[in-house]
Order: structure tokens, then C-alpha cells, then sequence
């Protein structure tokens, strides 16, 4: 096993929220970054770099995946990048399910086997998908649950594949975190937030830097030994009954 001696990963939709969060903590603890996102996050750092993709787009992703893999060879892959795009049943349009299949399952396929060469020739690897605990069933939330609960089937069969070869697969799950995404549902003000606030059985809602440190443990080196699991960073949301 090469564990290299500045870890190095790429993080999708690094620009904003959570996957802006992720990097912080990932430049903070000594790593270098590589995101990928539509906008290039607002800060710089000497070990932060920046590829701008539309990852709704599966050929401009699969360009983007092969350059990162080439010029960078992350051991560690987080794909963080998500939409909601939510609806009614009745309302739910094809062209949306579409969409979101490509953000979250596309993109994580096709960085993952642009990546993974390199983890196999290590010994080493990590990846992190994002997940939600709308996986679990939402209102409004057709595609989103859907896609983002396959990413839950596809993490537990990459983590059997690829166990030999050192390298480790799991899922984060966040519940309501408070973001530009969750806000651009639910509207900063609007007395919705303080009631699913409420409802969360530790009383609050999450924050970015909630999910980051879930994240941090799972790329880990001393982690080895989880591998095909799926941790709910939501407050207990997961386990009660919750209403967006």
C-alpha cells in the first residue's frame, strides 16, 4: 500500500455548500484539491485547483474526469455534487430524472473509473458519494430519491469489487443542511425552516462543516476497515419522520 504523503482529492461541486466545506477542511488538514464544479470556488490557495464543468453534460464530465485523473491522479475521489429538482408525481418530468441521473450516477462512475487506475496501481483509494436521507422517501422527491438512493446499491458494489486493491467506498447521507441548495427550496425567512428545525430530533438543522468532518473520517488512511457503509449525518432525521 503507497499512502502518498500529501493526500490529494477531487471533490465535485467544490464551489459552494457542503463540497466548499469539504475543501476547506481538506486544504486545512494539508491535502491538495482538485474541485469540480460550474464555478470556480471564491478562494484561493496554493494547493486548491479548479476545473470547470457542467456535470449534467456526460461528455464535457468524462473529458473532465479523464484531465483530472492525468494531470493530478487523485487517491481519493468525493462526489458531492448534487439537484434537487423537486415535484409532485404527477409532475415529474422524464427529461429531470435525466438530469439528475447523470449529476449523481454518471459523474460518479465516470470520475471514478477515470481515477481509479491509479488507486489500483497504489494499493490505495478512497471515495465518498453524497447521498441524502431523501434516499429514505421524500414528498416531491421522485427523481431526486431515486437517483440518490442508487448511489447507495452502487457504493456497496464497488466496495465488494474493490476491497482487494485497498481501496475503500462509502456514503454520506446529510439530512436538512442549511445551504444555498436547501435555501433555494425553502426560502431564508420563510417559517418552514424554524418548524423542520423543529421536527429534527436534535433540534437544529445542519450545517456544511457537519458533513465535512463525516467526510473527513471516511478518507481517512486509518479508515481501511469501513468500507460499504452509509453513515446519516442528519440529526436523527433519518430515524424519525420529516417533512420539507
Amino acid at each position: 500500500m503507497n499512502i502518498p504523503k500529501q493526500r490529494l482529492a477531487v471533490v465535485t461541486g467544490g464551489s459552494a455548500g457542503i463540497g466548499l466545506e469539504i475543501c476547506r477542511q481538506l486544504l486545512d488538514a494539508g491535502w491538495a484539491v482538485v474541485s469540480m464544479a460550474r464555478r470556480p470556488p471564491p478562494f484561493a490557495h496554493e494547493h486548491l485547483h479548479s476545473l470547470e464543468v457542467d456535470l449534467a453534460d456526460r461528455s464535457a464530465t468524462a473529458q473532465a474526469a479523464d484531465e483530472v485523473a492525468r494531470r493530478f491522479a487523485p487517491d481519493t475521489v468525493i462526489h458531492n455534487a448534487g439537484a434537487i429538482l423537486p415535484a409532485l408525481l404527477e409532475d415529474v418530468k422524464l427529461a429531470d430524472l435525466d438530469k439528475l441521473v447523470d449529476i449523481h450516477l454518471s459523474t460518479a462512475i465516470l470520475l471514478t473509473q477515470a481515477c481509479l487506475p491509479a488507486m489500483k496501481t497504489a494499493g490505495f483509494g478512497r471515495i465518498v458519494l453524497l447521498s441524502s436521507r431523501g434516499a429514505l422517501g421524500l414528498v416531491t422527491r421522485t427523481a431526486y430519491a431515486a437517483t440518490k438512493a442508487g448511489m447507495l446499491g452502487m457504493a456497496r458494489t464497488w466496495a465488494l469489487e474493490l476491497a482487494p486493491f485497498g481501496v475503500t467506498v462509502n456514503v454520506v447521507s446529510p439530512g436538512p443542511v442549511q445551504t444555498d441548495m436547501f435555501h433555494g427550496v425553502i426560502p431564508v425567512g420563510d417559517p418552514k425552516v424554524e418548524q423542520i428545525a423543529a421536527s429534527i430530533p436534535v433540534g437544529r438543522l445542519g450545517q456544511p462543516a457537519d458533513v465535512g468532518f463525516a467526510v473527513r473520517f471516511f478518507t481517512s488512511a486509518d479508515a481501511g476497515f469501513v468500507t460499504g457503509q452509509v453513515l446519516y449525518v442528519c440529526g436523527g432525521a433519518s430515524i424519525a419522520s420529516l417533512t420539507l
